[in-house]
């Protein structure tokens, strides 16, 4: 092979430029996916096909309380402010909003996360006929996303659970806003039909797990960790074993398990972590139960969530504390 030689006259030849050390991309804005065959598009699709379906359900057939117009109006709040905080995100990073270039689709797409929340944060929320409670929990779990991010993996990423962010914070903020009762979900059909919906959901949600968000190994440290933890209260604390194993049956903690915990953009990817996340999450519920606080479930993963956010915070403190202080990224 020949080797070309370049001109002392000529002008030098230009290098390409490094790529940028963190890539801060929008809130809510996801890689576009390839034919619609990216598992993330599919994962997030396919729960909010779910979630959809089992509000309808609810408000026809299974008995959910809250008046029938919230869902709509906690989707319209939901998609108004995920657009704009995009719009505005967007003018700040001078670039164009992730929901456009793509048509229809692309606004779809970018929607997904949106919509999962609003319907998810109406759904778990009880606050009897005030809807401002379930706008305010909207309105947290969106526009955190935009606040609370960190550098994970070279990435500027939100790393609270949204729609579980925004019911802890709702519960913590309003003493009198519930949890939606567990007979929500099957107050209005047979005791057959009451046991069968917690096993589709089992059933639906783990094959949606397994085959798409890739999150087994979660499920398997969280579902391991709960019934140790229930071992150990029964042990020490003389709570009854069948008391501290009787949430597994409900469908409420199906729905946490299968569809709450699981959320592919604030939780790991790699099957360890994976593990050691739910496995913390099951932990700390048991501790907060040893210490009587109530809504266990959504607070543990908030300060699992927000353990991991720190984490990251401090390793890129660290990461940037060793480096030279011209080559050192912006935060």
């Amino acid at each position: 092979m020949t080797r070309v030689e370049q001109s002392p006259l000529a002008p030098p030849r230009a290098l390409p430029a490094p790529p940028p050390i963190l890539a801060t991309p929008a809130p809510g804005a996801a890689a576009p996916p390839a034919a619609g065959k990216d598992p993330r598009y599919l994962a997030l699709r396919n729960f909010a096909i779910s979630l959809t379906v089992f509000n309808l359900l609810g408000y026809t057939v299974l008995g959910f309380e809250q008046p029938w117009a919230w869902p709509f109006f906690a989707l319209l709040l939901g998609y108004t402010l995920e657009l704009a905080i995009e719009r505005i995100t967007a003018w700040a990073q001078r670039r164009d909003p992730a929901y456009r270039g793509r048509g229809v689709r692309g606004l779809f797409e970018f929607l997904l996360p949106a919509h999962i929340t609003a319907l998810a944060a109406n759904m778990l929320l009880y606050a009897n006929d005030v809807f401002w409670p379930i706008a305010f929990a909207v309105a947290v779990a969106i526009g955190q996303k935009a606040v609370l991010r960190a550098p994970i993996k070279g990435r500027m990423r939100h790393f609270m659970n949204p729609s579980n962010f925004g019911i802890s914070v709702t519960l913590v903020a309003f003493s009198w806003v519930n949890i939606a009762p567990p007979y929500h979900f099957t107050e209005h059909v047979p005791d057959a039909i009451r046991i069968a919906i917690p096993m589709l959901i089992a059933t639906a949600g783990t094959v949606l797990n397994a085959m798409l968000t890739r999150k087994i190994p979660l499920i398997l440290g969280w579902v391991g960790a709960f019934v140790l933890q229930a071992l150990v209260r029964h042990e020490f604390s003389d709570v009854a074993l069948w008391a501290a194993l009787a949430p597994v049956t409900g469908v409420a903690f199906v729905l946490f398990t299968n569809y709450m915990i699981t959320d592919p953009g604030t939780t790991p990817s790699a099957p360890r972590h994976q593990f050691l996340f739910g496995a913390s999450v099951g932990a700390v519920y048991g501790v907060l139960m040893s210490a009587n606080v109530v809504y266990t479930l959504f607070f543990a993963v908030t300060l699992v969530c927000l353990a991991r956010g720190g984490y990251w915070w401090i390793r890129s403190w660290r990461e940037r504390s060793r480096m030279p202080a011209p080559a050192r990224p912006r935060l």
